[in-house]
C-alpha cells in the first residue's frame, strides 16, 4: 500500500519589477538539501545555481522564467519563499558600533521587506534632443554570468556585454530599434559612439537596480542562518 502524499501550501505574491501576481510554494526538504550542499561547497557559483534551481521548481505560475527576472525579484521571491518554507522571523548579531565589539541580537521579519523604488528612478534615458533608449533590468542570468564567467583580460567587454543586454530599445518620434533585431557588434558600436555623460546616465541605471555583492551576501546569509 503506497504512503499518502503531504499536501503542499500554496501563497501568492506580486512581483515588484511589473506588479503581476505569482503563485509559489516552499521549498521541501529535497531542495533544502540542494542549499545546504551548494553552501557547503563555499562556490559562489554553485550556490547561485542552486538558488535558481529551487527557485524554478517553487514557483508554480506558468511562464515565469526564473533565469530571466530582475535581480530584484529574485531576492523578494526568494525571502518570501524562505519565510514560508522555515519561518517569517530570522535572528542575526549587529556588531554595537559604540565599541566595535558587543554582538547585539536582532530580529528580522521577512514579511515586512519590501522592494523600495525612489521616485526619480526610469527605465527611460535621454540621449539627446531627439533619441531616447528604454532599459531593462538585468536578470539572474546575466548576474551570475557577470560574477562568475569573467575569462582574464576580458573584464571591459563582459561590462559593455552587461549594459547592452539591458538595453530593449532605441527609438525616436519616427522610429524605434529593438536590440533584439540587431547584432552584438551593433549594439557595442552604438555604445562606443556615445559621449562621457550618456554612458554616465546608463550605469546610473544599472547602480540604482543592480548591487550584485549586496544580492549574494544576503541569499548566502539566509542560507547559513537557515542551516544553523
Amino acid at each position: 500500500m503506497p504512503l499518502p502524499k503531504i499536501a503542499t501550501p500554496t501563497y501568492e505574491l506580486e512581483l515588484p519589477s511589473t506588479g503581476k501576481s505569482i503563485k509559489y510554494r516552499p521549498f521541501l526538504v529535497k531542495e533544502e538539501k540542494v542549499l545546504v550542499i551548494a553552501l557547503e561547497s563555499e562556490d559562489t557559483k554553485q550556490i547561485t545555481n542552486a538558488i535558481k534551481a529551487v527557485l524554478k521548481n517553487c514557483v508554480l505560475t506558468k511562464g515565469i522564467k526564473v533565469e530571466n527576472l530582475p535581480t530584484f525579484d529574485i531576492e523578494f521571491l526568494f525571502l518570501n519563499i524562505r519565510g514560508k518554507s522555515v519561518g517569517e522571523e530570522i535572528e542575526v548579531n549587529i556588531v554595537c558600533p559604540d565599541d566595535g565589539e558587543t554582538n547585539v541580537p536582532v530580529f528580522i521579519d521577512l514579511d515586512s521587506i519590501q522592494v523600495e523604488r525612489s521616485d526619480d528612478h526610469t527605465n527611460q534615458i535621454k540621449l539627446d534632443s531627439d533619441l531616447m533608449m528604454e532599459m531593462k533590468y538585468p536578470s539572474l542570468e546575466q548576474f551570475i554570468k557577470n560574477n562568475f564567467d569573467f575569462q582574464e583580460g576580458n573584464q571591459m567587454d563582459q561590462s559593455f556585454e552587461l549594459i547592452a543586454t539591458c538595453i530593449d530599445k532605441i527609438y525616436n518620434e519616427d522610429e524605434v530599434w529593438a536590440t533584439a533585431d540587431c547584432t552584438k557588434k551593433e549594439v557595442k558600436d552604438f555604445l562606443e559612439s556615445m559621449n562621457s555623460s550618456q554612458f554616465k546616465e546608463l550605469k546610473s541605471f544599472l547602480n540604482l537596480c543592480l548591487n550584485l555583492s549586496i544580492l549574494l551576501k544576503l541569499l548566502i546569509l539566509i542560507l547559513k542562518l537557515q542551516v544553523k
